[in-house]
């Protein structure tokens, strides 16, 4: 008797839990915490998808949406947009590639955003009360239809992958004592594949300044400053496997800025990246190993008695970039030597956290600092008053160094549903 009534407890409680499970009421509203790094209009976006609430703090989201991109070899964006379920939705997690045209519009683009954040976030509005204001429209235009029946698709594209892009511009900028114009432009050529990337670039600019000053007993002074350049580079990057790259760069330039009347430099190196190059929308950790041979050719003579000099150099460069629901984080360093001296060298790195703490609280940090002794083109005779002021020539410095932060907090309402362009 006693084990049919262990039994009978037992099957009672296993229908009270499927019961419960069952009659799990349904929320009335998705939480949605939304995380862009690709400067997102949530404006258009609050105003497109007003069946969910925005909240602004992603611990009380009910789904946390991560937004990053990279740009593509057409000159477009890849993005990529992870759902990350919290709460009663923990179990649910997915992500959604589509990828940007090079010549949308912003119009285009947030509407496209738009449409793959709608067909992310339907499975999650499904478990709620709204699922009932869920249209789905799964058909295409019949004029498309009728295009695709009578053509014949052809993968190939006519470009064969290559991308050219042409500008030019400049600025003017006059007063009484002071005039300055700048002109500069720009033609490369690029084709990007999964296998290699390859391009060419020229570009190059011109720049004049004149200004005067008045001494205590009314002499005026006069000054003018001219400065020009031009760079022309190619690159060839190789895929080797999805951990391994190879490339090659080659550059000839003129900068007056610089001392540097002609320099060649023919550069080759290898990359690692701890993880697969395709999660780099999520993280990215390679280490490089580069070295060089320039021809230099200077204006003046230099701090060492160069008109002209060959120079063999190499280096590591190391790179890390993580993004997270909790926030991002980047990092990178470079060490670069010339090898017939190991006292000329470069030391870099960088450093930026973006963290959100917890709820509203969010800190972050951006630091930069380089140790210079590789300046070997600076002329002997230095730099006159005139161009120390104007900053019209590169001066000697031993480091540089440069760091910004915050910490901010929000609180109050988490709700962030509205839309008011009044004044904007």
């Amino acid at each position: 008797m006693r084990k049919y009534l262990v039994f009978f407890l037992i099957v009672i409680c296993c229908q009270l839990c499927v019961s419960a499970q069952i009659n799990v009421p349904l929320k009335d509203r998705l939480k949605v915490y939304i995380d862009c790094y690709s400067g997102c209009n949530m404006t258009f976006i609050r105003t497109e998808i007003n069946i969910v609430d925005f909240l602004l703090d992603r611990q009380a989201a009910d789904v946390h949406i991560l937004i990053t991109d990279q740009n593509t070899g057409s000159g477009g964006d890849e993005y990529q947009i992870i759902f990350f379920g919290q709460n009663q939705f923990n179990n649910i997690k997915d992500t959604i590639h589509f990828i940007n045209d090079a010549n949308a519009t912003q119009y285009e683009e947030r509407d496209l955003i738009v449409k793959y954040l709608k067909i992310g976030l339907t499975p999650f509005i499904a478990k709620t009360k709204m699922a009932k204001e869920i249209q789905i429209q799964m058909k295409t235009d019949k004029v498309y239809d009728t295009i695709l029946k009578n053509t014949e698709l052809n993968t190939k594209d006519p470009w064969n992958y290559w991308v050219f892009r042409i500008s030019a511009g400049g600025n003017l900028n006059k007063d009484a004592v002071y005039k300055e114009s700048n002109f500069n432009g720009r033609l490369s050529a690029s084709r990007i594949t999964e296998a290699t990337k390859v391009g060419f670039e020229f570009s190059g600019g011109k720049n004049k300044s004149d200004f005067a000053y008045e001494d205590d007993l009314g002499n005026v002074t006069k000054f003018t400053n001219k400065n020009n350049r031009f760079d022309f580079e190619h690159f060839l990057v190789k895929s080797i496997s999805e951990h391994w790259s190879w490339a090659y760069v080659a550059k000839a330039s003129r900068n007056t800025f610089s001392n540097n009347k002609f320099r060649a430099l023919i550069s080759t190196g290898i990359e690692y990246n701890i993880f697969p190059y395709s999660l780099v929308n999520t993280k990215s950790f390679t280490i490089a190993y580069l070295s060089d041979v320039r021809r230099n050719n200077y204006i003046d003579s230099t701090l060492y008695e160069k008109t002209k000099e060959t120079l063999f150099r190499h280096g590591i460069e190391a790179k890390l970039r993580i993004n997270q629901k909790w926030g991002n984080v980047s990092f990178g360093a470079e060490y670069y030597n010339y090898l017939h001296d190991w006292k000329f060298f470069n030391l870099n790195s960088n450093v930026s956290l973006n963290i959100r703490i917890t709820g509203g609280l969010s800190f972050n940090i951006y630091t930069a600092a380089e140790l210079t002794r590789d300046q070997l083109f600076l002329p002997k005779g230095g730099a006159t008053p005139q161009e120390v002021l104007t900053r019209q020539r590169q001066l000697a410095t031993g480091y540089r160094f440069v760091t910004n932060f915050g910490l901010s907090y929000r609180f109050g309402s988490m709700l962030n549903n509205f839309v008011n362009p009044r004044f904007n």
